[in-house]
């Protein structure tokens, strides 16, 4: 079987998690099953894993490589966000862990969907082929102008957002765009040709916010965060691994508010914005790979793990 990814920050999120016998942990976007397996392996055999996933062809993997597991562990299809519900229909209260890996899988950048500007294949970009959801192609031949500028630069913070939103929408009134060759082409022709000489690609940025805006990334963090930890026993433990900035940013704030940091302002007579103590913040500082695991798989190199533990 082909490796599906590497899971990054693993021993970092043993550590963490301490995963005991009898525990019932979650790996709420299980991919491979990497960290899955590593989980099971340091809580021993009774312990139990529910791993969840939004693509099927991810948790048809992760069924394949822990089949040797297969009487602890339950597989999902379903968005992370909806962690509580999925919990409540298979009847378990409450977990003593859960780790999610944010944002999009290795595989799934190499699978045709239209994730990679680095192939010519058709446009999707959805991580959960079968949902019914706009795919990047939707979204690209459709929204306004303004609208598109507005997803490019929020999600992308892509300097060149309206000018690479006009000449998307100038592409597709001569044919709608289907294919990540004709975005391509539609954002280097609005850059400049120095953007174009950069370390990072010039679709890199216009690439990402299209694929959040379709999946709804974001949103899915916002909400499933603390749904998470209200999942969690009291001394139980969540690991989030995030990729971006935006990511991060979002697990940061979430996880302080949740560890009752108001973040409305002065003036205001009572809090609005939700903080509660439910956790204790484990981590001051998100933790990162070092150089070793960097060299081995260059997909940690931007990881950033946080940690809290559920106090009330």
């Amino acid at each position: 079987m082909p490796a599906y990814h590497k899971p990054v920050l693993l021993n970092e999120v043993m550590s963490l998690l301490a995963p005991q016998p009898d525990g019932v942990y979650v790996d709420a976007t299980v991919g491979g099953g990497g960290h899955a397996a590593e989980i099971l392996r340091h809580a021993g055999p009774r312990a139990t894993l529910i791993g969840i996933d939004r693509d099927r062809e991810a948790l048809d993997y992760a069924q394949a490589a822990l089949s040797e597991l297969d009487g602890q562990v339950i597989l999902v299809q379903g968005n992370f966000c909806d962690v509580r519900a999925i919990l409540d229909d298979l009847k378990v209260d409450k977990v003593d862990g859960v780790i999610a890996d944010l944002g999009v899988s290795s595989h799934q950048l190499d699978s045709p969907r239209g994730f990679s500007f680095s192939r010519d294949e058709d446009l999707s970009m959805k991580m959960g082929l079968s949902e019914d959801i706009p795919d990047a192609q939707d979204i690209l031949n459709n929204y306004s102008e303004e609208r598109l500028a507005t997803v490019i630069w929020t999600y992308g913070e892509e300097r060149y957002s309206r000018r690479i939103a006009k000449a998307i929408v100038q592409r597709r009134h001569l044919k709608p765009i289907t294919r990540t060759g004709e975005l391509v082409d539609a954002i280097v022709s609005a850059v400049p040709r120095s953007y174009c000489k950069l370390d990072i690609h010039p679709a890199t940025r216009t690439f990402q916010a299209i694929r959040i805006e379709v999946n709804r990334e974001l949103e899915a963090i916002e909400a499933g965060l603390p749904a998470i930890v209200d999942a969690l026993k009291i001394g139980g433990r969540a690991c989030v691994i995030s990729f971006q900035s935006l990511e991060d940013r979002i697990v940061k704030n979430s996880f302080r508010r949740l560890a009752g940091r108001c973040d409305c302002p002065p003036k205001l007579p009572e809090c609005r914005c939700g903080a509660q103590q439910l956790v204790s913040i484990i981590t001051r500082k998100a933790i990162v790979a070092g150089a070793e695991e960097v060299a081995e798989n260059p997909r940690s190199r931007s990881a950033k793990l946080r940690c809290v533990e559920r106090i009330s």
